[in-house]
């Protein structure tokens, strides 16, 4: 009984997510970050939306949450020294709340720790009502007063969406990323920056992590 316990225990170590990412940013399609150059505009700020559709993180249900990192990145991204604000799904409970934010800050290790070491100083947490919706390829991310966002992908001439792979950075690791344009985005978060840019940078992606830790 006792090894059937453990081995339980040891299954729900980790984090076991899928789900979609919306992502935006003020560099022009494609943003440089993702192939390692500098940014743009010299520095990057990015909006990083993931709605887990289904998961877990050690052992606690997050299925149907989501959670956003605001970031400014003051230069080239792997040298990191972000600043990021994260806004939690207000329907979370603490646990699940909790969960999330240890997994995305980098405590429980993987592959989301690797992108969590990028940022230098977490400047707001905070709950927030989220709209993050996809619909026919098209995204939409909206928290009141704060984020107003659509984005739709490029497509390839067969109709099929067009996809970055294996690039040198990626919010979304071992998941094919769909390049996009955001029609229209509007952020304004305490810490981070006030910006409002139509036909820039997007990313989406229906993306899967299994970790189950060291």
């Amino acid at each position: 009984m006792a090894t059937t316990e453990a081995s339980s225990e040891a299954t729900t170590q980790g984090y076991q997510l899928e789900g979609s990412l919306l992502e935006v940013c003020n560099c022009d399609t494609l943003c440089p970050c993702w192939i390692g150059d500098d940014p743009d505009n010299g520095y990057c700020q990015s909006v990083v939306a993931y709605n887990l559709t289904k998961g877990t993180i050690n052992g606690v249900d997050v299925s149907g949450l989501t959670l956003i990192g605001v970031v400014y990145i003051p230069g080239n991204i792997l040298e990191g020294n972000w600043k990021q604000a994260v806004l939690v799904d207000d329907r979370a409970t603490d646990e699940q709340m909790d969960a999330m934010l240890q997994c995305f800050g980098g405590q429980l290790g993987g592959p989301l720790a690797d992108l969590a070491q990028l940022i230098g100083e977490r400047v707001s947490i905070e709950r927030a009502k989220i709209e993050h919706e996809i619909v026919d390829g098209a995204g939409t991310l909206k928290v009141e007063g704060k984020i107003d966002c659509t984005m739709q992908p490029y497509r390839g001439p067969d109709g099929s969406i067009t996809t970055l792979n294996n690039s040198i950075f990626s919010t979304v690791p071992g998941s094919p990323a769909y390049v996009a344009r955001a029609d229209h985005q509007k952020v304004d978060v305490d810490g981070i920056g006030q910006w409002e840019l139509e036909g820039k940078n997007a990313i989406q992606s229906d993306w899967k992590i299994d970790y189950r830790g060291e």
